[in-house]
């Protein structure tokens, strides 16, 4: 039994132009497109959707995400997670290794894949933990990590301090074929302080987070990436000097790779309207000059791809306020709508553009097969509604999470269909 996906507006790459097609889905597959005015016979048994002016899209990816399985189910888990992911369009996501215990054995890693297979309903993809515990003293059995199923090694949640150990970890994933993807603060910088170095801080009498605490390691790191000749990927890039170092090491030929998350690319911390936690996240929001240098870098590919860095926290957490609460924000269910909106509405950006950034890049940088609708290419698809424009109300959210600080924002764009190896995983009911 095949599914065809008719009268979908299809972004062409090389028209630069949104055209009609017909998607033919048959065993987990993009077994045709159609460019037609008239809507392909079904077969027998086939299942028609007709979806006339709504986008559709690969499926997006999002390589930085926190499903807080195990341990912190309370915040999320692989079922609420993978379901909020999947409203927002997300058919791919890798998970970060900073749960309890943390993702630091093949045993852990091989618990998420199996409860992802049978409890999740989009891909889930294991990152592994640089050092044993986080702990940045010892590190972890790689080539037994990678033989489990992890895709690339982390500390996410705190950078690595030592920089030998990150060298050796550098050294022995570059032998396993692998990718370190780094969380970049240098913690003798950030200690007590919860917001940026900035208005916020300054204008409400708190210790800031300086610029310098992200670039310090990311400036490192890159020096070590060329001498070891790791794949290396800086997470959550959101300083003007990362950018300018991350461009640099690019034009000079040294692998690396980078992300960004959507608020740092909409919000600067002269935003934060007080001392609510939902705007606390790590990194903190930067100044106005950081978000114009983050939205350079990526559209001239300095920053390679998009992330959410999904960060669910309960209530009850987030209300301890600013000092007390924990980093983050949720992110999946608000991502598109909110680039969609800040930049491709107001003409900024093109749509193919922002998918891009979304879908194919993320498969580039990490070597996936998704990414597109390419004939014979996984069906991962995402189908968007454009022109549905609501706000964002975070008591609607799947996730467990509703930390977010765009409740009430109108947002234009959002995803109404998402389709996962030929199969409707969700749906705009």
């Amino acid at each position: 039994m095949a599914l065809w996906l008719v009268n979908g507006l299809v972004w062409d790459k090389e028209a630069g132009k949104l055209e009609k097609k017909h998607i033919r889905i048959e065993d987990g597959r993009i077994a045709a497109i159609v460019n037609s005015e008239t809507v392909p016979a079904a077969e027998t048994g086939d299942e028609t959707v007709d979806i006339s002016g709504k986008l559709v899209s690969p499926g997006f990816i999002d390589m930085h995400v926190h499903l807080r399985d195990p341990g912190f189910e309370y915040k999320e888990d692989i079922a609420t997670g993978t379901l909020s992911a999947a409203k927002g369009g997300f058919t791919t996501i890798a998970c970060m290794p900073n749960t309890r215990p943390v993702t630091d054995t093949p045993e852990t890693v091989k618990y998420i894949i199996d409860k992802a297979a049978s409890e999740g309903i989009v891909r889930v993809l294991p990152y592994a933990a640089i050092t044993k515990n986080e702990l940045g003293r010892e590190l972890t059995d790689f080539e037994a990590l990678k033989e489990a199923g992890a895709i690339g090694f982390t500390d996410d949640g705190v950078g690595v301090q030592n920089a030998q150990m990150m060298k050796d970890a550098m050294a022995r994933a570059a032998a396993c074929h692998m990718p370190v993807i780094a969380h970049c603060e240098d913690d003798s910088l950030v200690v007590g302080a919860a917001v940026s170095e900035g208005k916020f801080a300054r204008d409400n009498g708190l210790k800031g987070i300086p610029n310098e605490s992200e670039a310090i390691h990311v400036g490192r790191d890159i020096l070590l990436a060329e001498a070891t000749g790791v794949h290396y990927h800086v997470c959550h890039v959101s300083t003007e000097q990362s950018v300018r170092l991350i461009r640099q090491a690019k034009q000079i030929g040294i692998r690396v790779t980078a992300e960004v998350c959507p608020h740092h690319l909409v919000l600067s911390d002269e935003d934060i309207p007080g001392m609510d936690a939902n705007w606390k996240m790590n990194p903190p929001l930067r100044t106005p000059r950081d978000v114009q240098a983050v939205i350079e870098g990526l559209e001239d590919g300095t920053l390679d791809i998009v992330v959410t860095d999904h960060a669910p926290h309960s209530e009850e957490e987030k209300a301890r306020g600013m000092q007390l609460a924990p980093f983050g924000i949720v992110g999946f269910e608000t991502a598109f709508p909110l680039l969609y909106t800040k930049f491709v509405a107001t003409g900024k950006w093109s749509l193919g553009f922002l998918l891009q950034r979304m879908t194919e890049d993320p498969a580039r940088v990490f070597g996936l097969e998704s990414g597109t609708l390419a004939l014979g290419s996984p069906a991962d698809v995402t189908v968007v509604d454009l022109d549905s424009e609501r706000e964002v109300d975070p008591q609607s959210f799947v996730s467990k999470g509703r930390n977010t600080p765009f409740g009430g924002w109108k947002l234009s764009g959002w995803p109404v269909m998402t389709i996962v190896d030929g199969k409707v995983v969700w749906q705009e009911q």
